[in-house]
């Protein structure tokens, strides 16, 4: 048994160096393809079994990160209406509601993890209620396509959203 346990050690070791360094690349191989400007593409969340296109089905956003870990979102629904004023300090209360309901921009600093996960820490938020934190996402990106999972939706369930590079 010994004898089984000493040549197993060495190719059990090997084997977590292995796995250790893969992930390290693809954290490292995340950290080099995210930086720069993303256009949006989809928003899907999926909550209590139902998927919808929260912001429509042709959403706008865009998502930027710089090379020196900062980010800044913005998604919104373009079919939010225009005030009826023309002026944003003098919405209704339906018109302020569906800019709310129809919208989300954020900024901050990014990290990536070494299980190639991304941690936001949100400066600002126009959902306040992330000011201040910090959240773990998922992004796989694939060429000039990056998949964005959120576990934690603001509007609750999990968001997907499917970006491409800007050009």
């Amino acid at each position: 048994m010994k004898a089984v346990f000493k040549t197993l050690l060495p190719v059990l070791a090997g084997a977590a160096m292995l796995i250790s360094a893969a992930s390290g690349a693809s954290a490292q191989n995340l950290k080099d393809q995210i930086v720069g400007t993303w256009t949006l593409v989809s928003t899907q969340v999926t909550k209590n079994g139902k998927t919808s296109d929260i912001f429509g089905p042709h959403p706008l956003g865009q998502f930027m990160f710089d090379s020196s870990g900062h980010f800044s979102t913005i998604t919104l629904n373009p079919a939010i209406p225009k005030f009826a004023s023309n002026n944003r300090a003098t919405g209704t209360p339906a018109e302020n509601k569906a800019v709310v309901q129809g919208s989300i921009s954020t900024f901050g600093t990014y990290a990536i993890n070494p299980d190639g996960s991304v941690t936001f820490h949100y400066i600002g938020a126009t959902f306040p209620n992330w000011n201040g934190i910090d959240q773990k996402r998922t992004i796989v990106i694939s060429g000039d396509q990056m998949k964005y999972t959120n576990p934690g939706a603001s509007v609750g369930g999990t968001a997907v959203l499917v970006l491409t590079r800007a050009r």
